[in-house]
């Protein structure tokens, strides 16, 4: 197990960047990035793989609501994406290379490897070898976390000095219904975390009462959580996590 930088415990992490689609900053863009380093928050992004194997900083697997185009992203090339422009803004997808330069280490960079084949299992390793590549001459504080904890054991194979966490919650039927009641079960109780060399895990904020966290917080892990909109909200989470993944709204800073 690595440890989580202190840094990243610190400050609030801007959701996909300090984002603002009204202010020209779409999610995991450039400009979300900068915003989010210019103001002081550390920052979470999220990770596809291209069609030849990079890994590209975009929430969705469909392109059709963050662009103007439709289908997958893992149907596309790097070049090609990186001329899809993001709405609400004016620039294509980036690449996680291009956000490593943009932040270079001045704030906390936590970065989400999305599960690419759907069912929370092993994967073909493109994105996880993509991102190994990108990080590997990075000197920030930076952590890996994914919903798939077979995506962390490879990441822990190819580069065990990177921090690596679990995205976790409640995992409840309606909002991952494609996911069978026993894979489910084994994710909602953070059964991998141990196997994965996990040293901390990003929680949804509306399930922080989940006994499978008590008993990781029990053994002095370190609690994230998202995604926080309010004050209000943050002031509740902080109850039990050690810090927020907000959006919507700009949470104080350490004095």
């Amino acid at each position: 197990m690595t440890p989580l930088p202190e840094a990243f415990l610190a400050v609030p992490l801007a959701h996909r960047g300090l984002h603002d689609r009204d202010a020209g900053r779409p999610e995991n863009s450039r400009a979300a990035v900068r915003a989010a380093v210019a103001a002081g928050y550390g920052i979470e992004i999220d990770l596809q793989a291209s069609r030849d194997g990079q890994a590209m900083v975009f929430h969705d697997y469909d392109l059709e609501r963050l662009t103007s185009e439709t289908g997958p992203v893992r149907r596309r090339d790097a070049a090609q994406l990186a001329q899809i422009r993001l709405k609400g803004g004016d620039e294509g997808i980036p690449d996680l290379p291009e956000i490593l330069a943009l932040v270079a280490g001045q704030v906390p960079l936590l970065v989400e490897l999305k599960d690419q084949h759907g069912q929370m299992g092993e994967t073909d390793g493109a994105l996880e070898s993509a991102t190994v590549a990108a990080l590997t001459d990075y000197a920030g504080p930076v952590a890996v976390m994914s919903f798939n904890p077979h995506m962390m054991i490879a990441m822990a194979a190819r580069a065990p000095q990177v921090p690596r966490g679990l995205v976790t919650g409640a995992f409840s039927a309606e909002n991952w219904p494609l996911l069978p009641e026993e894979t489910r079960a084994r994710l909602r109780a953070i059964r991998d975390y141990d196997a994965a060399g996990a040293g901390f895990v990003s929680h949804e904020a509306g399930d922080l009462d989940s006994p499978h966290l008590a008993r990781l917080r029990a053994r002095g892990a370190p609690i994230l959580c998202w995604t926080v909109r309010s004050a209000e909200a943050e002031a509740r989470a902080r109850r039990v996590a050690d810090t927020v993944t907000f959006e919507g709204y700009l949470p104080d800073l350490p004095a």
